[in-house]
């Protein structure tokens, strides 16, 4: 039985107190909030979990053996830090940090630790997400081509993070989950219509060496609400529309093909269009699915789905990303010296 502590009761963390008080072979000892009211509002839904006002009552508690920050990002470091000091596993929402340093100093702490370090990218845990991480490992879409986001809607805006840092994040990680090929360079632009700086409408490319290309679009401002994604191959193409209810993922069996005609001196181009095939999808709650995983992990010694090293490579494109804004949209190299993001084996050094 793996004993957790959980910091933050604000907007997510209800849903994660939910999904771990279901979890198996886990057992949610206490809750830290600063906010009185909110710490009302955790013991009259669960009167058996602990509520506390200080994060170091999580922290330091020698009967909890994990812990799950669920506070703005512009904290995760600092609580993440003293966590892992004292030999805590930890669970961090994303993004994982403000910056890549910072990712990578807490990295380099959990392996001293040899305890676990894990993100919270849940759409990684949702079925259409593995549908398509397997239709892309199978080859069944051919070579992919590109990789097409658009994630808007009216709000929420924020006064810490840039859009793209709010939203972006959950593409970005199935972006990292189902391309294995490692990004080269990002290009963004953003802009604001408030009196704080704050990006709430922002693009961002993400350059492959291959050719493979990534795109996202994401706004605060817009009248409907969206979250779309295309990934094209040159056989097949996928619809995943996360809004959908039952059909998020459509199967285009579309592709084309093209040869140089060297005496007219122009690309010939032909087109095929196909049938159209929804795949079952499993349909289990994907938070749930995380925090099982979590659980599991630290048991078996064992790499997550979502690793501190896919919430590293997300915050390092979300960095890249903030740079190339301050320089309207110019190409940022991005630099890793660290291990890729996804491995094939579930085996991990902890």
């Amino acid at each position: 039985m793996i004993n957790v502590g959980i910091i933050g009761y604000g907007y997510w963390g209800p849903n994660l107190v939910r999904n771990f008080f279901a979890a198996n072979d886990c057992r949610v000892i206490s809750v830290a909030e600063a906010r009185p009211e909110r710490l009302r509002l955790l013991e009259k839904i669960f009167p058996t979990i602990k509520g506390v006002s200080d994060a170091a009552e999580i922290i330091y508690d020698p009967k909890i053996d994990a812990v799950v920050i669920a506070t703005p990002v512009a904290t995760h470091f600092t609580l993440a830090h003293k966590a892992l000091a004292e030999g805590k596993h930890v669970l961090l929402e994303k993004p994982m940090t403000s910056s890549t340093e910072e990712a990578e100093l807490l990295i380099n702490l959990a392996e001293q630790k040899r305890v676990l370090l894990m993100v919270d990218h849940t759409f990684l845990y949702t079925g259409a997400v593995q549908k398509m991480r397997d239709l892309v490992d199978s080859r069944e879409l051919g070579n992919i081509k590109y990789l097409d986001s658009t994630r808007i809607n009216l709000g929420l805006f924020q006064s810490d993070v840039n859009v793209l840092w709010d939203l972006a994040p959950h593409d970005i990680s199935i972006l990292n989950y189902i391309v294995d090929e490692r990004p080269y360079s990002v290009n963004a632009t953003g802009i604001t219509h408030t009196n704080n700086n704050i990006e709430n409408i922002a693009y961002l490319t993400v350059n492959y060496a291959s050719g493979f290309i990534a795109h996202f679009n994401c706004s605060w401002t817009s009248p409907v609400k969206v979250r779309m994604m295309l990934v094209g191959g040159d056989q097949k193409m996928i619809l995943y529309n996360d809004l959908e209810p039952t059909e998020k993922i459509k199967v285009y069996d579309t592709g084309y093909s093209y040869s140089n005609d060297e005496e007219r001196k122009r690309v010939l181009v032909d087109y095929r269009t196909g049938d159209i095939h929804v795949p079952k999808l499993t349909t289990t709650e994907a938070l749930l699915g995380m925090a099982n995983d979590f659980i599991h992990c630290i048991q078996e010694k064992k790499q997550p789905k979502s690793s501190c090293h896919l919430g590293l490579d997300v915050v390092r494109i979300l960095e890249a990303s903030n740079k190339s804004i301050k320089q309207n949209g110019r190409e940022v190299i991005l630099e890793s010296n660290l291990v890729p993001t996804i491995t094939k084996s579930n085996e991990v050094l902890i």
